[in-house]
């Protein structure tokens, strides 16, 4: 079924644009027709169509062809569905191919991925201007918003709770070389113009951050309304505990769209080694001069790493986030390995035996 943008005036507030006309149009997605997934359930997903919104399932086809949970249907994603007929329902035969998507490492002891959302221009990395303020949990963040595909941008929220805000994002710019840094405080409607570049029309951005740091508030915020409950923080240790359940997409006046996300008590990096990189971009370019190409940046004579932190020019804790992590990297990748060398042999009894249902939680 050929699809033409005029008939999806709809669909234009959620994103919607030629470069996603083009791809629907291919005849992989004949006969079918595009949605944007703006929620994710349990069980089902509420999407939005031109005629409106519905609620809707995966294929069986599309569940038991499915080995790994990042290839089913995230928010951000759009997919190809088959309304049915006198029913308010949707089934979703795939999912159209991504161009971003920011993935972490499911909770639980088995290495799982998990699309914490899709096809985002801009990840908002939110951390309050209070107790929370961390700037290692800052830079994890940067590893996973890089390896997205999308440009993160860090939002130091509750700006009216800083005496020195100015100089709070300062301290975030140095380690986060090549993002833009905003102050904003939704209470004293402060900051709003700098993130106006961002929330242009056909853009979608995704909120992340920890639980407590002001997401929802950010989102009200520039909606100008209430879409989202919110609650206070803790005044013994700042935390806040979780307002949003799960992510959705809401459109906002400016004509952007904005995926709300559960905070995240902690972040587990999945799969991220070119995201580390470029977090870490301001070490790995003092590495590239070291004087041998294997250096550990130890205790090797010419170290320009070790140099730099003795002058005082490279935090030395940074320099320690950065190891740290790109071990925790080495060894997510060698579990991750074995892992997919398992599910690649179950996908291979599956197919053989073409019997029964599988889905991977």
């Amino acid at each position: 079924m050929t699809t033409s943008i005029n008939d999806n005036q709809l669909l234009t507030t959620y994103g919607w644009n030629d470069g996603w006309e083009a791809t629907m149009n291919g005849e992989r997605y004949a006969g079918l027709l595009p949605a944007r997934v703006t929620a994710q359930y349990s069980h089902c997903y509420r999407i939005v169509m031109a005629e409106g919104e519905r609620i809707a399932e995966v294929t069986g086809k599309f569940e038991f062809e499915a080995v790994l949970r990042s290839q089913f249907p995230a928010v951000g994603d759009w997919v190809a569905v088959q309304p049915l007929q006198g029913e308010p329902k949707a089934v979703i035969h795939a999912v159209l191919p991504r161009r971003s998507a920011m993935i972490r490492r499911a909770a639980g002891s088995v290495p799982v991925e998990q699309v914490v959302g899709a096809n985002m221009d801009y990840l908002f990395i939110v951390n309050a201007l209070n107790d929370d303020f961390n700037l290692r949990k800052l830079e994890r963040y940067l590893v996973a918003a890089w390896e997205s595909g999308a440009a993160p941008v860090v939002l130091l929220t509750k700006a009216d709770l800083c005496e020195d805000a100015p100089s709070r994002v300062a301290t975030v710019e140095s380690i986060a070389p090549g993002v833009a840094v905003h102050a904003v405080s939704a209470m004293n409607d402060q900051g709003k113009e700098a993130l106006e570049a961002y929330l242009q029309r056909g853009r979608t951005i995704a909120v992340i951050g920890s639980s407590g740091v002001g997401k929802s508030t950010l989102l009200n915020w520039l909606s100008g309304d209430d879409l989202q409950r919110v609650q206070g923080i803790r005044e013994d240790d700042a935390r806040g505990r979780h307002t949003t359940t799960h992510r959705e997409l809401f459109p906002l006046p400016s004509g952007a769209v904005m995926i709300d996300t559960p905070g995240m008590r902690e972040l587990q990096l999945w799969d991220a080694d070119e995201g580390w990189q470029e977090a870490f971009a301001d070490i790995e370019a003092l590495a590239a001069a070291c004087r041998f190409r294997d250096c550990r940046h130890e205790q090797e004579s010419g170290c320009v790493v070790k140099q730099a932190i003795a002058e005082g020019t490279l935090d030395a804790k940074r320099f320690a986030s950065y190891k740290k992590t790109g071990k925790e990297l080495a060894h997510m990748a060698r579990k991750e390995q074995s892992v997919s060398q398992r599910l690649k042999k179950s996908s291979n009894k599956r197919a053989a035996s073409k019997g029964g249902r599988y889905r991977l939680e």
